[in-house]
């Protein structure tokens, strides 16, 4: 019955948007019709998948919501949370710049009123395979790596444009945060050679902006220990230590065997002193206390702790939201009844471990020459 009733609001909902004169194609089966505890709103939303390898079975999750107002008339942004293996539609679409954040009774969204959606269309897409309700039938390919991982996202927009058509000549923004300062610059140099040897179509990409992003592996990892030193929350011994004992030149990405012992005895002390109940990005922040949290969430009776205008507890209200059968049917999620429960950051994932010391600052070159705008933007609250 449930069923039923879900196809006819569907079929209401088309019908709505033919008689407005929005007869634009879209694909019908991935049309949102609304997420359980959802807000009214006036925009569309889809979400599905997007096979990137058929004869492997490989497949990546999207969530697409239109702009609020006029969207035939803005741009499309895609959005890539980082890691490597963290998926972007936990992280940008329902906790940062999307048009809904979680309740905190986890059941249920409330409108996020500085959404992005107020100035363009949004694409968020797990990626790789591995990553939240992506997979592969291949059980090697979650053994990955940034080639592939952009490969496989200029075949995810190719199908992407497949069913949305309209948007195959819209301006293009190819943004992100943390690892996507990989995913996204390397994103972009496929594209730009996709658009160099084609005859027909090619890739409007308008600007790239990226976040936070790991662009040279020896000088962010320090830079993560000045930023705890300024603010306080390490001594002046404990990063003199770091600095004089770590040559994060030689610096190997995710390798706890790359410095000497001085160097990794201090920075294990700098960590423990920090703690992990703090946010790295915004450390004036409450904290949320996870065990608390998810009893509370299970019994239905949860207030949400608000510091600063900040829900710090939305990381956990997001699991407990996204498990749901009832969202995830929404959603048109997890076609292949996966295993694992969805979570924010993949732990199926066997992601290179080398990629992470490229140096990307050569493919920022190669975007700017080719006249697209490049902004390398800081994240507060991250």
């Amino acid at each position: 019955m449930a069923a039923s009733w879900r196809a006819v609001a569907l079929a209401v909902a088309a019908v709505g948007w033919l008689l407005a004169g929005a007869a634009r194609a879209f694909p019908a089966e991935d049309l949102v019709a609304r997420l359980p505890g959802q807000p009214p709103v006036t925009f569309r939303q889809f979400a599905g998948y997007v096979d990137v390898d058929a004869k492997a079975g490989r497949s990546l999750f999207y969530y697409f919501a239109e702009a609020r107002e006029d969207a035939a008339a803005k741009p499309l942004t895609l959005w890539l949370n980082g890691g490597p293996g963290c998926s972007s539609v936990g992280g940008g679409a329902f906790t940062e710049l999307g048009p809904f954040y979680p309740r905190g009774d986890g059941r249920g969204l409330r409108l996020n009123k500085k959404s992005w959606n107020r100035a363009s269309n949004l694409l968020f897409v797990e990626s790789p395979a591995g990553v939240g309700w992506s997979y592969s039938n291949t059980s090697s390919d979650y053994s990955t790596g940034d080639v592939r991982t952009a490969h496989d996202m200029y075949q995810f927009l190719l199908g992407w444009y497949a069913k949305f058509p309209e948007y195959r000549s819209r301006a293009l923004f190819l943004t992100g945060e943390s690892y996507a300062g990989h995913y996204i610059p390397q994103l972009a140099d496929v594209l730009i050679t996709h658009n160099e040897k084609s005859k027909g179509f090619k890739f409007n990409i308008k600007g790239v902006a990226i976040g936070n992003p790991l662009l040279k592996l020896d000088r962010d990892v320090p830079a993560t220990y000045e930023y705890f030193w300024s603010h306080g929350m390490i001594s002046d011994e404990i990063f003199l230590a770091i600095s004089h004992s770590c040559d994060f030149e030689d610096y190997t990405f995710n390798d706890p065997h790359n410095e000497s012992k001085s160097c990794n005895d201090a920075i294990a002390e700098a960590n423990s002193v920090v703690g992990d109940y703090v946010n790295n990005y915004d450390v004036i922040l409450d904290v949320c206390y996870p065990s608390i949290v998810m009893q509370e969430l299970r019994l239905r009776e949860y207030a949400t702790k608000i510091s600063i205008g900040v829900d710090v507890c939305m990381s956990y209200e997001r699991f407990f939201y996204f498990n749901l059968p009832e969202v995830q049917q929404a959603l048109h999620a997890n076609r292949t009844h996966l295993k694992h429960h969805w979570s924010m950051c993949s732990d199926i994932l066997n992601y290179s471990n080398t990629d992470g010391n490229i140096n990307i600052l050569p493919t920022l070159q190669r975007i700017v020459e080719h006249k697209i705008p490049l902004w390398v933007f800081r994240l507060e609250g991250g």
